[in-house]
């Protein structure tokens, strides 16, 4: 009945968390990771009330006096056409705020950053120390022929694709990200925005019909022997709230259904907009106003890149769960990271050891190395390298840009690599070991690091 203990380990090592239950961004998950929203989550509630009441108001105190004036049901037709309009509004502002806005996974570790170093070069051109590695903050990228900026995102550890945005209020990169809407409580991005506009223009549609019908109950009751509008106003309060409510209302959603109009038919995103001002510029996106109203509700909308539901173990590398499951595993069956040529050492995940045993992560310190139980007694290892090509010895953490300072190849050493000594031995002594540089400025024998 109990079974072997190795055979029982699969599964519940596969029982581990899920996805959204370790997500690193800010959203808020609902019905066990179907449903994302931003964090501002309660202001959804807001909205649905302001759609919501007025429609209720409406029904009871103006579409069930029109049951009696109209025939052949056409006051129950004004009724239903109202439920229906509002449940459709309903739907397409969950669809909006209750879906993935287009989320990049963040990586598991930053990419691996260029090296200022001219192959061609000799130990002895180097001044001394080891060759520097940096990481460009941004890259052009060619599109329809235009170069365009990417920028790196320290949060997520990767380079931002064209259009694509990181939104600080949900901590998360999006594609094609337009802005983050308070009102639907989510970003507004690539897989929901078509969503979004439908809403908006629905919202604004429904607002002329409430105004149009209760404008409507006011010329039957001035029919009726209410011969002045005021006095047929005195008769329904209520109309004159919903008419003057209706009227602010369509001002925003109608002005904003404009806007995006707009932005729709230049292929433009409200962030680029009011950032980037394409007056001046070429839109490398613009297509021309048909086929840029085609892109935006006639293409397929594509599939989310993260598996909410997934659990831990089973999620793709780079995703936030492999993130978390590299930090439980502890990369064990990770080997070392040597390519041909010069690349750097990474350490565990995302995690890179700084100066003082502090651990470095692409936003800042976070914590040191004692309390993730590693130390920095090992901090120095040799890489192969192409044949023809110097040895390089790199530190087990990334300079990200600064120049380290912390290991140097001695005097006696470069003097030996450019009179080629040794034939392919270059950069070792007459022991055949690598002699380097403490931090105290001491010469330090391989045997006793």
């Amino acid at each position: 009945m109990g079974g072997n203990p190795s055979e029982r380990q699969p599964q519940q090592r596969g029982m581990g968390k899920r996805v959204y239950q370790v997500w690193k961004g800010s959203n808020r998950f609902f019905l066990c990771g179907r449903m994302i929203f931003g964090p501002d989550v309660r202001s959804l509630a807001v909205t649905v009330f302001l759609i919501v009441a007025p429609t209720v108001c409406f029904c009871v105190f103006v579409g069930r006096h029109l049951l009696s004036h109209f025939d052949n049901g056409g006051g129950i037709a004004i009724l239903a056409v109202t439920v229906i309009y509002t449940v459709y509004v309903l739907v397409l502002l969950l669809l909006t705020s209750g879906r993935d806005p287009g989320i990049i996974p963040r990586n598991l570790h930053p990419p691996e950053p260029e090296e200022e170093i001219d192959p061609t070069q000799s130990p002895g051109d180097w001044g001394g120390q080891t060759p520097r590695l940096r990481l460009p903050r941004t890259k052009d990228v060619m599109v329809n022929g235009v170069s365009v900026k990417t920028k790196y995102c320290d949060t997520c550890m990767l380079y931002r694709p064209p259009r694509c945005s990181h939104c600080s209020i949900c901590n998360n990169c999006v594609l094609r990200f337009d802005h983050h809407c308070p009102w639907v409580g989510q970003c507004i991005g690539q897989r929901n925005y078509r969503f979004f506009f439908m809403f908006v223009s629905s919202t604004s549609l429904l607002c002329i019909y409430v105004f149009a019908m209760c404008a409507v109950y006011i010329k039957i009751l001035m029919d009726d022997g209410h011969r002045t509008v005021w006095r047929a106003l005195s008769r329904s309060p209520a109309s004159i709230v919903l008419m003057v409510y209706t009227f602010i209302c369509v001002w925003f959603v109608g002005g904003l259904t404009v806007f995006h109009l707009y932005l729709i038919g230049t292929n433009q995103t409200t962030y680029e907009n009011f950032r980037y001002r394409y007056d001046n510029k070429v839109n490398p996106y613009n297509q021309g106003c048909a086929s840029n109203f085609e892109e935006i509700f006639c293409t397929k909308i594509p599939a989310s890149k993260n598996r909410f539901r997934s659990r831990v173990a089973e999620t793709m590398p780079g995703g936030l769960g492999a993130v978390q499951q590299g930090r439980e595993m502890g990369e064990a069956g990770k080997g070392p990271d040597v390519e041909q040529g010069y690349k750097a050492t990474w350490p565990n995940a995302d995690e890179m050891v700084g100066e003082g045993g502090e651990v470095e992560m692409a936003g800042g310190r976070v914590s040191t190395g004692s309390e993730l139980g590693m130390e920095m007694k090992d901090g120095f290892e040799m890489h192969p390298v192409e044949q023809g090509r110097p040895a390089v010895a790199h530190p087990r953490r990334s300079s990200w840009g600064r120049k380290s300072g912390s290991w140097e190849i001695t005097p006696d050493i470069l003097a030996m690599s450019s009179s080629g000594e040794g034939g392919g031995g270059q950069g070792q002594g007459h022991n055949g070991h690598v002699h380097v540089h403490g931090r105290n400025g001491e010469t330090t024998p391989p045997g006793n690091r």
